[in-house]
């Protein structure tokens, strides 16, 4: 199935987890798999961050695609910018935060544990 870029719904969160500035969020698929709760390109503009929550029995997955930014990984603060990914595992917390002079933009795909 192909979703094309006009149909895709954007939404703006403001102060998104708790997070600071804005986060605009734009579904990539029409339709998702019992397994996955999200696929979705964010933007993060400079200044905004996610902030720093938990997951529970579901694991988040990003890639960087442009921008500059530091992502807290259970504690520990590591820069991010294009081309690199992490993984954000069921019991683990994370946040984003763009430290960049333009957007910080990256893919996101929660998977819900089947288990």
């Amino acid at each position: 199935m192909v979703t094309k870029k006009e149909t895709q719904a954007t939404e703006l969160r403001e102060r998104m987890r708790g997070g600071s500035g804005s986060a605009r969020l734009t579904a990539l698929s029409a339709e998702l798999p019992d397994a996955v709760r999200l696929f979705s390109r964010i933007v993060l503009t400079p200044g905004s961050s996610i902030g720093e929550h938990v997951h529970e029995r579901e694991t988040e997955l990003f890639y960087f695609v442009s921008g500059a930014g530091v992502v807290i990984d259970d504690g520990a603060e590591t820069p991010v910018s294009a081309g690199d990914s992490m993984a954000t595992f069921d019991g683990h917390r994370h946040s984003v935060v763009n430290t960049g002079s333009e957007d910080l933009v990256l893919l996101a795909v929660i998977v819900k544990e089947t288990r």
